[in-house]
């Protein structure tokens, strides 16, 4: 096996292949041999590979096909990494070790202090593996999903793609800005700009008095290969309140019934138990959960009291 090489767009129908062949036999294992993963949608592969730029690599063997993947992202000083795989006829082999830790070590060549992934919770030989590199669990990400009654209105949020573009460059800005006040170094700028540009979702932000509060990115793009729209994904969001929280979560989903999708998910990391039973309160049910792993040293930040950052470590 020869790599890292930069993953390029002619690759993604390859990885496509393997990341669903060798999720498929990850079920499998776990005792559910009637799951099939399907292939990602190619545009949700594009902006993981755009987002993660040189962090997105692959390994390839000796006649060239693909053999392994890892996409590491970083978001100012936080990082992560997701989705990775082996295929499947080379697992076993010390492989999976070598990629994560070349992710590790360019992440912590670019001086993350956030260093994590998600991993699914049954599933223990996952959870060792990660734990022999370093990785200590730490909560649950809860998915949860509602779909939204009609009558729900935007209220405070405002969409940035329906604002000028010299308003909607101050708004992102301000979204930064209001981001790093709470966890100094963390920027999600770049996933907003990119998840407009390829027209996968878009962002709301709450204002007061002028000046950004919070704001949540979304992804109304299916997951998919060749599926519709079925449901709006809040990829990352902040709120230094409550009461902002519910604003946001309010404009999202009026959001998804002006684009006729109806269906919310929102990932709630499980250290923010008050935004949790918000979400639960509104209606919303669990509907699946990762386990959240950081490398010993790289722990998420601690936020002030009220504060939530909810931020998607998979694509």
């Amino acid at each position: 096996m020869h790599g890292p090489h930069a993953v390029t767009a002619a690759d993604i129908p390859a990885l496509n292949r393997l990341f669903a062949d060798a999720f498929t036999e990850r079920y499998r294992r776990d005792g559910m041999g009637a799951v099939r993963v399907p292939p990602l949608n190619p545009d949700i592969w594009m902006y993981a590979v755009q987002d993660a730029g040189d962090g997105a690599m692959l390994w390839r063997d000796a006649e060239q096909s693909l053999v392994a993947f890892n996409v590491a992202h970083r978001s100012g000083t936080e990082g992560w990494m997701g989705p990775l795989a082996v295929r499947t006829d080379q697992q076993g082999l010390g492989l999976g070790r070598m990629i994560v830790q070349e992710a590790i070590t360019r992440l912590r060549d670019a001086r993350v202090t956030t260093l994590g992934l998600e991993t699914m919770p049954r599933t223990v030989d996952n959870i060792g593996f990660y734990s022999r590199l370093g990785f200590l669990p730490g909560c649950l990400t809860i998915t949860l999903g509602r779909d939204v009654p009609s009558g729900v209105t935007r209220g405070a949020a405002i969409v940035l793609s329906q604002v000028g573009k010299e308003e909607r460059a101050a708004l992102v800005a301000g979204c930064r800005i209001c981001l790093q006040a709470a966890a100094p170094g963390y920027d999600f700028t770049r996933e907003i700009a990119l998840t407009a540009e390829l027209k996968l979702g878009d962002t709301v932000v709450v204002t007061e008095g002028g000046v950004v509060r919070g704001f949540a990115m979304w992804h109304s793009a299916p997951l998919a290969e060749a599926r519709r729209a079925d449901e709006l994904r809040v990829l990352k969001l902040f709120a230094p309140t409550p009461a902002v929280l519910l604003a946001l979560i309010q404009g999202v989903e009026s959001v998804s019934r002006r684009l006729r999708i109806g269906r919310v998910a929102v990932r709630c990391q499980g250290r923010f138990t008050d935004a949790y039973a918000a979400l639960i309160d509104r209606g919303y049910a669990v509907r699946w959960t990762d386990l959240r792993m950081t490398l010993v040293g790289y722990a998420e930040p601690d936020l002030a009291p009220g504060a939530v950052l909810l931020s998607n470590w998979e694509i």
